[in-house]
């Protein structure tokens, strides 16, 4: 599936980043705040320090920028874990890092997923499914380490248990922003991290039940 265009008056591209980034970060300070719907335009280009004809230059309406919000969720995970994660070679130390470099990267972005998640239904029927593909991916690239894992005799997994902890992985990741205001209480990233992590692979490791 294409990635979604989104049509800018600007011809350079490094502009176009940057003033996008913008937008995107007071747009996600906005919906967070007011909701997706009681956000206007002219709120977002006064929170961005563009006068509203600027910001139309750059995407042309409201859901534009709550597209860019949920894409620039999934390439900076994608991108992180591109970088950090060798993917030629499954282990169970490979996928704690990956696990790491997942949760940090939604720590760093809280906000961002927060605002996908409560307003990703508000997205056209052009975008969404695009987003939602995003979503399958970032689950596959643990479902390919995990199935590399086992391949190394270092994980005992059916394909059907292989595909399931690759989306509980996900999940753990996404709860740390969802009940944030409960686990911050509790623990630090770290220890987030490390118990969950433990969670997750140590009832795997070996098979006791059927």
């Amino acid at each position: 599936m294409a990635r979604k265009e989104v049509p800018s008056l600007v011809k350079d591209e490094k502009l176009i980043q940057k003033r996008r980034g913008e937008m995107v970060k007071a747009a996600v300070n906005l919906f967070k705040e007011n909701g997706f719907h009681r956000t206007t335009t002219r709120e977002i280009a006064k929170a961005s320090g563009f006068s509203i004809g600027t910001l139309y230059e750059y995407i042309r309406s409201k859901e534009d920028i709550l597209y860019l919000v949920c894409d620039s969720i999934y390439e900076g995970v994608r991108e992180k874990l591109n970088e950090q994660i060798g993917m030629t070679e499954g282990s169970i130390d490979h996928v704690k890092k990956a696990i790491a470099v997942y949760f940090n990267v939604v720590d760093e972005m809280q906000d961002e997923v927060l605002v996908m998640y409560q307003e990703v239904k508000s997205l056209s029927r052009e975008a969404l499914p695009y987003v939602l593909k995003k979503e399958l991916e970032m689950t596959e690239i643990f479902e390919e380490l995990i199935k590399q894992t086992v391949e190394q005799g270092e994980l005992d997994l059916c394909e059907e248990e292989v595909k399931l902890l690759a989306h509980n992985i996900l999940v753990h990741g996404q709860m740390w922003t969802f009940r944030r205001w409960s686990l911050r209480k509790e623990y630090s990233l770290e220890e987030y991290t490390k118990m969950q992590t433990h969670l997750l692979l140590n009832g795997v490791k070996n098979k006791s039940f059927t």
